[in-house]
C-alpha cells in the first residue's frame, strides 16, 4: 500500500488486508479515495485483498495517508509486503470448520510485523491457514500451509491443504513453529530461492524442519472445498444466521458500489465487508429472515450472487487496458464471452503467460497471443502452466464452440 507501483493505466495501489477483513468505515475510505486521487476502479484479487487502480502522480502521497488515516496498512512500514495470510472468509462461522483460526492468524501476522528479519520474506511468499471450512480455496499453493486438527495443526509446504502434511504442531505451539520456520527458511534459502517450493528442489525437507519438534502426521484426509458458498446466502454456526456472498463482474468493483454495500453491511449485518480468494465480498452475520432483501439489493448492484451464472464462471486478468504485458483486452473479451459461455463451464483469460489472476490451473484458460486472439488449454495436472493447449488463434466465437465441445471431442 505504501508503494505505488506504475502500470499502464496509472499507479497501482496494492491493499492488504488482515484476514481479508474491513469494516464498512474502512470500505467507505477506500471507496472516497479511490475516487478522489485515483480513477474510481478497484479490484478483488485472489488473495482476498484489493487494489486501486489509476492512481494519479499528484494523489499518490495523499491517497496513502487518507487509507493510513483509515487504519489501513502495517504498524510498520517495512512489513507491509510479507502480511500475506490468507484464511477462509467464512472463518468462524462455517459449520464445517474444526477450529477458528482467526486468534491464530492474529498472532502469525502480528509476528510478521513485529519480527524484522521475516521482512526479509519475498512479497509473493504467502502462509495458509485452514480451519476446515467448507468455504476454503484448497487449490492456491502456497509457502506454508497449516490446517487445522483436533491435537493442533497439520503443517505442509509448498503446497495446499489436500496434500500430505509434514507432521503436527502440538496446540499451543503454533506461532513458535512457525517463527522457527521462517528463520530456517531465511537461514538456508539463497538469494535465488524467494519460494519454498525453490529451496525444496535443492534441500532434503527433512534438513529444513530440523529440530521443529513436529510430530507425525495423523492420516486425515481434507473434507473438500464448497466453492459454491462463496456466492447466495448460506447458515452459519451461529443459530439464526447466514453469511451473503456477492462478487462483481470480473472482480472489478466501481467505489460507488463498494460504498453501497458498505452501508448494506451495515443495515443487514454486522459492519464488516469480508474479501474473498474468488475476487468477491461476502457479508457476514445476517438475520436469516433478511438474506432474501439483502440478496435483492446486491443484484441491483449488478453484483452476481449466483454461482451458475456466467459471470461466476469467468475470471480475467486486468489486460492490455492496464497493463503493459496483457496481449489482449482480457477483461472486455470476458464479457463478450460471457453472453455465449456454455453453462457449467469455466474460464481463465489470461493476458500473458503470467497467469496474475489465478495462482494454479483452471479448467479452461484462455492465453492471450494477440488483441481478440486466444490459445485455448485444458486443465492437465502433468502439464506445466494452464495444461495442455488445444486449440490456437482462436477468436471469441472460436473459442466459444470449442468450449461447448464434450471432452472426448477432438
Amino acid at each position: 500500500m505504501l508503494r505505488i507501483v506504475p502500470a499502464r493505466d496509472g499507479g497501482l495501489c496494492r491493499v492488504k488486508l488482515p484476514g481479508g477483513r474491513l469494516t464498512a468505515v474502512q470500505a467507505r475510505a477506500i471507496a472516497a479515495a479511490s475516487q478522489r486521487w485515483a480513477s474510481g476502479v478497484l479490484e478483488l484479487t485472489n488473495r482476498a485483498n484489493l487494489q486501486l487502480r489509476g492512481v494519479r502522480p499528484d494523489g499518490a502521497n495523499a491517497l496513502v495517508a487518507a487509507l493510513q488515516a483509515a487504519g489501513l496498512g502495517p504498524s510498520d512500514p517495512a512489513a507491509d509486503d510479507v502480511r500475506n495470510v490468507l484464511l477462509s472468509p467464512a472463518a468462524g462461522r462455517d459449520p464445517q470448520q474444526r477450529r477458528d483460526v482467526r486468534p491464530l492468524a492474529a498472532e502469525l501476522l502480528a509476528l510478521l510485523e513485529g519480527d524484522r528479519r521475516l521482512h526479509g520474506l519475498s512479497p509473493k511468499f504467502a502462509l495458509q491457514l485452514d480451519g476446515g471450512e467448507a468455504l476454503a480455496r484448497l487449490d492456491h499453493a502456497h509457502d506454508v500451509w497449516l490446517s487445522a486438527h483436533a491435537e493442533g495443526y497439520l503443517l505442509g509446504l509448498a503446497g495446499t491443504p489436500l496434500d500430505a502434511p509434514l507432521g503436527l504442531i502440538p496446540t499451543g505451539r503454533e506461532r513458535a513453529t512457525v517463527a522457527a520456520l521462517l528463520h530456517r527458511f531465511l537461514d538456508l534459502a539463497s538469494a535465488e530461492q524467494s519460494r519454498m517450493r525453490q529451496l525444496l528442489a535443492q534441500l532434503p525437507v527433512a534438513e529444513l524442519l530440523a529440530g521443529l519438534d513436529l510430530l507425525p502426521a495423523p492420516a486425515t484426509p481434507r473434507s473438500p472445498a464448497a466453492t459454491a458458498r462463496r456466492l447466495g446466502s448460506h447458515p452459519q454456526r451461529q443459530a439464526g444466521l447466514c453469511w451473503v456472498g456477492a462478487q462483481p463482474a470480473l472482480g472489478r468493483l466501481p467505489t460507488m458500489t463498494l460504498a453501497a454495500v458498505a452501508e448494506l453491511a451495515e443495515h443487514h449485518g454486522n459492519g464488516e465487508l469480508h474479501l474473498t480468494p474468488w475476487q468477491g465480498l461476502l457479508l457476514p452475520d445476517v438475520p436469516v429472515g433478511t438474506a432474501p432483501d439483502l440478496l435483492a439489493a446486491l443484484g441491483a448492484l449488478d453484483l452476481v450472487t449466483d454461482p451458475a451464472a456466467p459471470l461466476a464462471r469467468l475470471i480475467a486478468c486486468t489486460g492490455s487496458q492496464g497493463c503493459a504485458k496483457g496481449q489482449a483486452d482480457t477483461k472486455g473479451d470476458a464479457l463478450r464471452l460471457a453472453e455465449r459461455l456454455p453453462a457449467g463451464v469455466e474460464v481463465h483469460l489470461s493476458g500473458c503467460p503470467r497467469s496474475c489472476a489465478l495462482a494454479g490451473q483452471a479448467p479452461h484458460t484462455l492465453l492471450a497471443v494477440a488483441p481478440g486472439r486466444y490459445d485455448l488449454f485444458v486443465r492437465d495436472a502433468t502439464q506445466p502452466g494452464p495444461g495442455w493447449r488445444r486449440a490456437t488463434q482462436l477468436s471469441l466465437d472460436e473459442a466459444a464452440a470449442w468450449l461447448a465441445r464434450s471432452p472426448s471431442d477432438a
